[in-house]
């Protein structure tokens, strides 16, 4: 049996006070084995590469290396509107933090790993299809340069999880900044624990914002600065035509990561209405509505930091207000900023906004995809393309838009340029919904093959060679995925 090696663990959560945590020991599985293990991640963090072959026990939580200590995180939430004072990790364990070669701290956690203090009668587990599906889709927004949590592992556990169904259980190493949430906050606010917010308050900045451990102001500085990468993470989204599907409270990461894959999907046909999440009903996460939502939940954690601002009455809560209402503004400037990069745009026009809205609105009278829409723009610039790549579609409206949208570039260099520039910023590839349930459908029958294809078709989102190709079609008639499911 192969030695696991050492790792340097931290346990910087760990030292704070007990609320904030309880000992969560993983529960061993029957019959661990390793599906998938992220070799580029685990150099990235300076982990032993003969982990590898431990992976299988380590990361099923059938062993723990030394120095690992086991623990839930308290939080509660605002699901779908609703508040829960007590959530927590109810199938996760924190096994520690490590430091990467770069210096950036980060959370290795087991999910899925049996049952924890916060499981509410759940059974801890998981199965196989919501962890590689967290598995791909975050290796794919780290290809997209969207900022996000990533997995190190994902191991089956030779046992059985029930849900709607007798489903393959396993088990995902989840990599992640932090896994500080505003349910976090929001646990201790609830209780009326102003001592616990104030020391979650000053880990948060000493982790992820130090630049700010001298402000004048810590916490409403903290509380801008969350709002501006939020901001940021949105609008990202948006750009890559993602649906995250349940942006409650207690998964939106204060880090600015997106965490917590569940009925998450990507946009086919551009509707701005879309949802994708069976358990959305009434559309609060659609498409168009994460920016607000991402405000409203940006206000629940204004709510817990109020108390420790330094003007208090009526003037802190002018302060509170100045911070959410700039979301707008911040994230308005990282949408049309991300958007000129997808219509090929290197410098800025006064009537930029007007020009992205028209073509998503020509894009959408027609259902056109979204992703292969901006990816046409390269042809209509004068690349080549190729066979498979649908062309825009022709109506009075994309017509006069084009004529519009080349007048705008005619100052922003050649064609050859701008083309280059149009496939740098629109992904070929994205984990589109019907391959990713195939995936899915297929490993949890045993074939990993078609999750594998189609994570190395992910990972190179920009790249249109032919190995790509078959990858990069919009789902055919009778293929498209109409819902999504959490899967916990």
């Amino acid at each position: 049996m192969t030695a696991i090696p050492s790792i340097a663990w931290h346990h910087g959560y760990a030292a704070l006070p007990t609320q904030f945590w309880q000992d969560a020991p993983p529960t061993p599985v029957a019959a661990p084995r390793l599906l998938a293990w992220n070799t580029a991640l685990a150099s990235q963090l300076g982990l032993d590469p003969v982990l590898e072959a431990a992976a299988d026990r380590l990361f099923s939580g059938n062993e723990l290396p030394d120095g690992a200590r086991p623990i839930a995180l308290a939080y509660a939430g605002h699901q779908f509107g609703h508040f829960v004072p007590q959530l927590g990790d109810g199938r996760a364990t924190l096994l520690g933090e490590v430091l990467a070669p770069d210096g950036q701290r980060y959370d290795i956690q087991l999910k899925g790993s049996g049952p924890t203090p916060f499981s509410r009668r759940g059974d801890g587990r998981a199965a196989i299809g919501p962890v590689l599906r967290e598995y791909l889709v975050s290796e794919a927004m780290a290809a997209l340069s969207v900022p996000t949590t990533r997995a190190l592992a994902a191991v089956a556990t030779g046992e059985h999880v029930l849900r709607d169904e007798v489903l393959p259980g396993a088990v995902l190493t989840r990599v992640a900044a932090s896994h500080v949430r505003v349910g976090s906050f929001q646990f201790f606010a609830a209780r009326g624990d102003d001592q616990a917010v104030r020391t979650l308050a000053d880990h948060v900045i000493a982790r992820h914002y130090p630049e700010l451990a001298d402000a004048d102001d810590r916490y409403l500085a903290l509380l801008r600065a969350v709002a501006g990468r939020q901001a940021t993470l949105v609008a990202a989204w948006l750009q890559v035509g993602f649906i995250h599907g349940v942006m409650n409270t207690d998964n939106m990461a204060v880090s600015g990561e997106t965490i917590d894959y569940g009925p998450c999907a990507f946009l086919d046909a551009y509707d701005p209405a879309k949802v994708f999440s069976s358990i959305d009903r009434h559309g609060r996460y659609a498409y168009t509505n994460q920016p607000p939502i991402a405000q409203w939940n940006l206000a629940r954690l204004a709510e817990c930091l109020l108390p420790h601002f330094q003007r208090q009455g009526d003037e802190g809560v002018a302060d509170a207000r100045e911070a959410i209402e700039a979301f707008a503004g911040q994230f308005g400037d990282a949408w049309l900023a991300g958007f000129r990069r997808k219509l090929g745009l290197a410098t800025e026009d006064a009537g930029d906004e007007a020009l992205v809205r028209d073509f998503l609105s020509a894009i959408e009278a027609v259902q056109a995809d979204f992703t292969l829409s901006f990816r046409a723009l390269a042809v209509a610039a004068g690349d080549p393309g190729f066979d498979e790549l649908p062309p825009l579609p022709k109506t009075p409206a994309m017509d006069a838009w084009l004529e519009r949208w080349r007048a705008r570039c005619g100052n922003e260099g050649g064609s050859d340029e701008l083309a280059q520039r149009l496939k740098a910023a629109n992904p070929a590839v994205i984990p589109r919904n019907h391959r990713v349930e195939a995936a899915l459908s297929a490993a949890a029958a045993g074939d990993l093959a078609p999750f594998n294809g189609l994570l190395e078709a992910v990972r190179r989102p920009y790249d249109d060679a032919p190995a790509q190709r078959g990858f990069m079609a919009a789902p055919a008639a009778g293929e498209q995925v109409l819902q999504t499911f959490c899967g916990t």
